[in-house]
C-alpha cells in the first residue's frame, strides 16, 4: 500500500446496508410511500424506458412529467442543493476496470516527482517559485482521467480538449517524465526557461506558446478556464452543425479550484452550458476549501454553493464527498445523525479537522451526540484520523467520471472534496500550503514514508547534498507500473497533453475579391466599418474559405451592417428557429438556424472571445482552418477582454478582431464610456496583435488580404503560417474613399506608413501625419495652410503606430546585438528622412499613440490627440474640444514653423483668434454627418 492506505483504512468492515435515498427540501422526507407496489411499479417502468429507449427519451419524459406537474399544480420542490454526501451512493458504484494497487504506486511515483520538482526549484541561488500543494490534493482527479477517461489525439473520435489547472501544472510533468515525455534534465528546469538555452527548460504553467508541443489550453491566473471551456464545448458542436468536422465523439474537460469559482468569468456564462445542453462538457472542482491565505468560505459551505449555482443553472452535478470508509458509517445513520453533522459544519472546521488529531475530530465532530460517538466507538483515534476526503478516494472519483460520461442533454460539474497538500505532512491541510515552496529533508523522509518509495535515506541525503534537492523517482520503462500507464495511454488514443498542428493551408481569395474597394466609393462616403464588412461579405461568397468565417458579434449586427448576412448565412442556434420572428415579413428578418454560421453572443464580449479563441486556434485543436471575425465597439474590446486576448495569444489563435466604432470621438452620442482613445496602447502590449488604423477602404483592402496570407497562408518562413492576430479599429463615420492610387506603396501600407500627398512648390513646409478617421483632418488642414497662410504640406497615413514602433525597436535591438556592423535604420525613419520640414501628427486617440515613434522621427515633431475622458456631443465639438480637428492642426502646423525661424509668430496667433481652436463653442453651427451608432 501506498498514500492510499489513508484512504482505504479505518472504519468497521462487513456489507453495506441498504441507504434510504434521501431528497432535500423537505417534501418527500416528510410524505410516507403509502403505495410501495405502485411505486416499485413506476420505477420499474422507468428503468425499462431507460434500457429499451435510452437516456434521451427518459430525460424528454422527465422533464413533461416536471412540467404536467406543474401544469396541474403537483407541488414539486426545485432541488437546487443535496445533503453533504456522495451524490452516487455506493451501490450504485460501477465495477472499477482498473487496477488499483498498480494506479496507486503510479500516483505516488507522480506525487513524489511534482513535489521535489518545485522543492527543486527554491533551491539555494534559484528560487524561482512553484505550487507543491495543488496538485497533491488533486492527484487522484487527474489520474483517474488519464488511466481512463482523456481520449488522446489518435483516439478514432479524435480525442478529448482537457483544461488542466494551472497550479497543477508540476503533477503533468511528473507524469510526462515517467512516459517518456520528459528528462529528468528538464524536471531540474523547472521555471529556467532560458538560462540553459531557450527552450531547454520548462515553463511555470500551462503556456502553449512557451511549450507549443505540450500544452493546449493556458489555464492560470486569470478565471478564464471556466468560460474558455465552455465557448470550446459550443464550438465543437458548432463544427458539427455545419458539417466541418464530426466532433460528436469528442469531450472538453475543464479542472478548477473552488478559490478560482470567485471569479467573475469562472460562473458568468454557466447558463450557455445548460442552454446548449453541451454534455460534452465536464467540469471537475477540486474543493479543497483553502485559496492562498486561508479557506474560500470559512463559515459557509462553498460545495454546497457552487451545487446551488450549478443546478439553478441547469447543470448535473456529481458531488464526491466523502471516501468510502464513510459508508459504513453513512449506513449507521438511521437517525440522519451524520448527515446533519456533515450539513451543518462550515469549511472553515473541516480544514482545522484535516491537520488535527484523531481525538480531537473524536469529541468535536462525532462528540457532540452520544448517537455520533457511538457510530465511532470500535474506531481507533488513527482511525478517525484518517478518515478520508471523496476526491481522493479512486472508486469514488471514478463513478463520477464514469456518470458524467453518460449524462445526456446537460453539462456536468464534479465538485470533488480533498486536501490542500494532501500526503505531505509539511503541508497537508495549512493556510501556508501556497507560500511553503520547499521541503526540508525530515519533511521529505515523511512525504516519501507515507508513499512507501524505495529510496533510501543515504541516496536522499547524498542528492540533496550534491544538488540541493531530493531525487527524481522513475522505476524504470520495463517496471509494471510504466508498462501500464502506457499501455492506458495507448488504449486512449496517445498522450495528454499535446498540441498537435497538422496545417492546411488554405486556398486564399484572388485579387479579384479586393478590387471593389480599391475602386473608392464615388460621390458617395462610407465608414471604414462598411468598407470592412463589405469585403467579409465578399470572403463569405469564397467557395474555398467562405464556410470557414466565422463572424462573431456580441450584440450589434445591425449596429455594424451585418444584418444583410442574416437570410443567407443565419445566426448559429443548436436549436434552430422555434418561433416567428417578430421582423419576419422584412427581407432582413432575423434567422437562426443549427446550421447557422453566425456567432450572435449576445451582450457579452468576454463570451464572444472566447468564441474567437475556438475558432482561431481550431487549426491546432482540430486540424480545421477557421477563421474568426469578432467585431465589436472598439471601447469593448482589450479595455474589457484584454486577459482574454492575451490568453487567445497563448494558444496561439489566429484572426481577426474588429474594433468598430473606433476613436474618442466618432462615438460622442454614446458618452464617456463608449470613447476609445486608447486600445491601440493596449493591443502594443500584447506581442502577437498586429494592429492597424486604416484611414481608406483600399488600405482595408490590402491589411485584410495580408492578414489572410500571413495567418492562413504558407511561406518559406513560415510554412504553417504565422501566430498572430489581426485587430484592425475602424469607424463609423462616413467619409469620402477615394481611389486606389497607380502604384500605391502596398509595402508603406502593411508596415506603417506611406505618402499620400506631396507637393513641389517653394516656400514653407510641413508634414502632415494622420492615421484613420483622421486623415481627413489632415487633408483639410493642408488645404487650409495653402489657401490662407502660404504653407505646403505633404500628408501622409498611418496605417499602423504600433507597428512603426515595434520595427524601431528591433532595429534598435539588432543594432545592439550587432556591434561594428552599421545600424539598422527604422522604417518610419527612412520613409521621413526624404522630405523635410516640422512633423505634425494627429489620430482620434491621445497624444501616447503617435508619441510611439517619436524617437525616430527626424524631425521636429509635434502630437495632438485626444487626451482625458470622451463624453457626448457633435463630432466637431468634440474634435475643436481635444484640439486634434483641421484648425488645430493648422495651428500647430504654424506654431512649429513660427518657432523655426521660417514664419512670422504673428501668423500664428491670427490663426488661433481665426479659428477659435480653444472654444468648442464655435462648432455649434457645424453639421455633422452619420448618425450614431
Amino acid at each position: 500500500m501506498t498514500e492510499e492506505s489513508t484512504e482505504t483504512t479505518g472504519g468497521p468492515q462487513g456489507p453495506t446496508p441498504a441507504q434510504p435515498t434521501v431528497i432535500h427540501e423537505g417534501l418527500p422526507t416528510q410524505l410516507p410511500d403509502i403505495d410501495p407496489e405502485e411505486t416499485s411499479e413506476w420505477l420499474g417502468s422507468f428503468d425499462a424506458m431507460i434500457e429499451s429507449n435510452g437516456r434521451e427519451r427518459a430525460r424528454y419524459v422527465m422533464l413533461r412529467l416536471l412540467e404536467r406537474a406543474r401544469e396541474q399544480s403537483v407541488g414539486v420542490p426545485a432541488l437546487r442543493s443535496t445533503d453533504y454526501i456522495n451524490t452516487i451512493p455506493s451501490d450504485r458504484e460501477p465495477w472499477f476496470p482498473g487496477d488499483e494497487d498498480i494506479e496507486r504506486r503510479i500516483r505516488a511515483f507522480i506525487r513524489w516527482n511534482a513535489a521535489v520538482m518545485v522543492s527543486s526549484a527554491n533551491r539555494k541561488g534559484l528560487e524561482v517559485g512553484g505550487h507543491i500543494a495543488t496538485y497533491q490534493s488533486s492527484a487522484s482527479l487527474y489520474e483517474v482521467g488519464f488511466n481512463h477517461f482523456f481520449r488522446g489525439k489518435d483516439h478514432p473520435g479524435g480525442g478529448d480538449q482537457v483544461f488542466i489547472q494551472g497550479h497543477a501544472s508540476p503533477g503533468i510533468y511528473a507524469r510526462a517524465f515517467l512516459e517518456g515525455r520528459m528528462t529528468e534534465e528538464q524536471l531540474f528546469r523547472f521555471r529556467q526557461e532560458v538560462q540553459h538555452g531557450v527552450g531547454q527548460g520548462i515553463s511555470s504553467y500551462p503556456h502553449p506558446r512557451l511549450m507549443p508541443d505540450f500544452w493546449e489550453f493556458p489555464t492560470v491566473s486569470m478565471g478564464l478556464t471556466g468560460i474558455n471551456s465552455i465557448y470550446q464545448a459550443r464550438f465543437n458542436r458548432y463544427m458539427q452543425n455545419r458539417g466541418i468536422k464530426d466532433t460528436s465523439d469528442q469531450r472538453v474537460w475543464a479542472f478548477l479550484g473552488d478559490g478560482e469559482m470567485g471569479e467573475p468569468e469562472s460562473l458568468g456564462a454557466i447558463r450557455v452550458a445548460a442552454r446548449e445542453e453541451l454534455d460534452n462538457l465536464v467540469w471537475v472542482v477540486n474543493c479543497n476549501l483553502q485559496q492562498l491565505d486561508g479557506p474560500v468560505t470559512g463559515n459557509g459551505k462553498v460545495i454546497q454553493e457552487l451545487e446551488s449555482n450549478f443546478r439553478g443553472a441547469g447543470w448535473n452535478v456529481i458531488k464526491v464527498i466523502w471516501g468510502r470508509e464513510w459508508d459504513q458509517l453513512l449506513a449507521k445513520d438511521v437517525d440522519g445523525v451524520l448527515v446533519n453533522k456533515m450539513n451543518s459544519t462550515p469549511d472553515g472546521q473541516f480544514q482545522t479537522y484535516s491537520v488535527e488529531t484523531g481525538g480531537y475530530v473524536r469529541e468535536n465532530f462525532f462528540g457532540s451526540d452520544p448517537r455520533l460517538r457511538k457510530m465511532v466507538e470500535q474506531m481507533s483515534d488513527e482511525q478517525i484520523r484518517k478518515l478520508p476526503r471523496g476526491g481522493h478516494d479512486y472508486r469514488k472519483v471514478y463513478a463520477a467520471f464514469d456518470a458524467a460520461t453518460k449524462t445526456v442533454g446537460q453539462p456536468t460539474v464534479i465538485l470533488a472534496h480533498t486536501i490542500k497538500g494532501w500526503t505531505i505532512d509539511a503541508l497537508e491541510g495549512k493556510n501556508a500550503t501556497h507560500q511553503m515552496k520547499k521541503l526540508t529533508m525530515p519533511d521529505l523522509k515523511k512525504f516519501r514514508d507515507r508513499l512507501l518509495l524505495p529510496i533510501s535515506d543515504k541516496e536522499l541525503e547524498e542528492t540533496y547534498e550534491r544538488t540541493g534537492a531530493a531525487p527524481f523517482f522513475n522505476p524504470g520503462p520495463e517496471s509494471a507500473e510504466i508498462e501500464y500507464m502506457m499501455e492506458r495511454r495507448k488504449q486512449l488514443g496517445g498522450p495528454i497533453p499535446e498540441r498537435r498542428v497538422d496545417f492546411k493551408p488554405l486556398k486564399l481569395p484572388g485579387d479579384k475579391v479586393y478590387s471593389e474597394l480599391k475602386q473608392g466609393s464615388g460621390k458617395n462616403k462610407i465608414a471604414s466599418t462598411m468598407a470592412t464588412v463589405r469585403l467579409l461579405k465578399d470572403w463569405m461568397r469564397d467557395p474555398e474559405i467562405g464556410k470557414r468565417i466565422v463572424p462573431i458579434a456580441p450584440d450589434e449586427y445591425r449596429t455594424f451592417g451585418m444584418d444583410a448576412m442574416f437570410p443567407s448565412a443565419k445566426v448559429y442556434n443548436p436549436g434552430g428557429q422555434r418561433y416567428e420572428s417578430v421582423d419576419r415579413k422584412l427581407l432582413l428578418s432575423y434567422k437562426e438556424s443549427s446550421e447557422g454560421q453566425l456567432l450572435h453572443e449576445g451582450i457579452s464580449e468576454a463570451g464572444a472571445l472566447a468564441s474567437a479563441t475556438a475558432a482561431g486556434t481550431a487549426y491546432a485543436t482540430h486540424g480545421e482552418p477557421m477563421i474568426p471575425f469578432y467585431i465589436f465597439y472598439s471601447m469593448f474590446g482589450f479595455q474589457r477582454t484584454g486577459d482574454s486576448i492575451w490568453a487567445m495569444a497563448d494558444m496561439m489563435g489566429r484572426g481577426f478582431l474588429i474594433g468598430a466604432t473606433a476613436g474618442r470621438t466618432t462615438l460622442t452620442g454614446e458618452g464617456l464610456q463608449h470613447a476609445d482613445g486608447h486600445s491601440p496602447l493596449l493591443a502594443a502590449t500584447n506581442p502577437a496583435v498586429v494592429h492597424y488604423d486604416p484611414a481608406f477602404a483600399y488600405e482595408v483592402s490590402h491589411i485584410m488580404q495580408s492578414g489572410l496570407e500571413r495567418m492562413y497562408g504558407s511561406t518559406e518562413e513560415n510554412p504553417h503560417g504565422e501566430n498572430v492576430i489581426f485587430y484592425l479599429t475602424v469607424y463609423n463615420e462616413p467619409v469620402s474613399q477615394p481611389k486606389e492610387p497607380e502604384g500605391v506603396d502596398v509595402e508603406g501600407i502593411l508596415k506603417g506608413i506611406h505618402q499620400v500627398s506631396a507637393t513641389d512648390e517653394s516656400g514653407p513646409r510641413v508634414r502632415l501625419l494622420a492615421s484613420g478617421v483622421g486623415f481627413p483632418w489632415v487633408e483639410e488642414a493642408a488645404r487650409l495652410l495653402k489657401d490662407d497662410w502660404g504653407v505646403n504640406a505633404d500628408t501622409w497615413s498611418v496605417t499602423s503606430w504600433n507597428e512603426l514602433a515595434r520595427d524601431a525597436v528591433d532595429a534598435e535591438q539588432w543594432s545592439l546585438n550587432h556591434p561594428g556592423e552599421t545600424p539598422r535604420t527604422p522604417y518610419v525613419t527612412e520613409k521621413l528622412s526624404a522630405s523635410s520640414g516640422p512633423v505634425i501628427a494627429v489620430s482620434d486617440y491621445m497624444r501616447a499613440v503617435p508619441l510611439q515613434i517619436a524617437r525616430w522621427v527626424p524631425d521636429d515633431y509635434r502630437v495632438l490627440g485626444a487626451d482625458g475622458f470622451g463624453f457626448a456631443d457633435t463630432r466637431p465639438a468634440a474634435r475643436r474640444f481635444f484640439q486634434i480637428d483641421a484648425q488645430s492642426v493648422v495651428v500647430q502646423a504654424l506654431q512649429a514653423l513660427a518657432e523655426a525661424g521660417e514664419i512670422d509668430p504673428a501668423l500664428v496667433k491670427k490663426a488661433f483668434d481665426t479659428y477659435r481652436i480653444d472654444d468648442p463653442t464655435a462648432t455649434k453651427g457645424i453639421l455633422q454627418e452619420g448618425g450614431d451608432a
